[in-house]
């Protein structure tokens, strides 16, 4: 399994994903964000899914973007050339894989900011190749195992959240998803790109970098928990 997640805010975009790639009893350490260039500007790419779906898609998508003739100048428009990529594999492999009991089951999440767009855009991408764009309404995208980080991420995360403050709460659903699932680990890798700025900053953080983040967590959970009123407790009339 995967977790991957892109949040646009105001203040720009973030974007995290951790590393583990599973294949049987087999565990590894694999790239799932890699940033690329289009148009002299960089474009983030993330995917779930099966690894060899994944690497054809971002190997023809490389290709194309260096022989590309026609620049295009906003991001929605390579987000549509990426899914012609997509479909391109899913029209080479679909069969093979059907006949081997595997699905085409690649999700991608896409961000940046090209000349013409008006702002920085996130844009999930559907294994048929269609797409929505991720907005202040509903400001994050996770494609893998979104089960356990999404609650944490719906009650904290908002559009007007600065990027510190998003990325604090994409290292916490992060984490709520390590706890719980064995499928995802580190090393994590992280790229911020600020409202108006021409590059992402891209770091990869490994457990230790952020252990003390994860243990604070825990010990002040525990502590909101105890202290958190309890007045409506009385209704069980029980003694503790």
């Amino acid at each position: 399994m995967t977790f991957c997640l892109g949040i646009k805010t105001v203040a720009g975009l973030v974007a995290v994903a951790d590393t583990r790639i599973t294949s049987g009893t087999e565990c590894r350490t694999s790239r799932k964000l890699t940033v690329h260039r289009a148009a002299a500007a960089p474009v983030f790419v993330m995917t779930s899914g099966l690894r060899s779906a994944r690497d054809k898609v971002v190997t023809y998508f490389d290709e194309w973007l260096r022989s590309e003739t026609v620049i295009h100048r906003r991001l929605y428009e390579l987000v549509n050339a990426y899914g012609e990529q997509v479909r391109r594999v899913f029209r080479e492999d679909h069969a093979m894989l059907e006949r081997d009991g595997l699905r085409f089951d690649l999700f991608s999440i896409i961000g940046g900011r090209l000349p013409d767009d008006g702002e920085h855009r996130l844009f999930l991408v559907y294994p048929q190749a269609n797409w929505v764009e991720i907005g202040e309404s509903s400001p994050y995208a996770i494609i893998g195992n979104a089960f356990y980080g999404k609650p944490i991420l719906d009650r904290v995360l908002d559009y007007g959240c600065s990027l510190d403050a998003a990325l604090k709460a994409a290292l916490l659903a992060f984490d709520c998803t390590l706890t719980s699932a064995s499928d995802v680990s580190y090393p994590l890798d992280v790229a911020v790109l600020p409202a108006g700025g021409a590059e992402f900053v891209e770091h990869r953080f490994m457990e230790g970098d952020v252990t003390g983040y994860s243990l604070w967590w825990r010990t002040n959970l525990r502590r909101l928990i105890a202290d958190a009123p309890g007045n409506w407790l009385a209704s069980f009339d029980l003694e503790f």
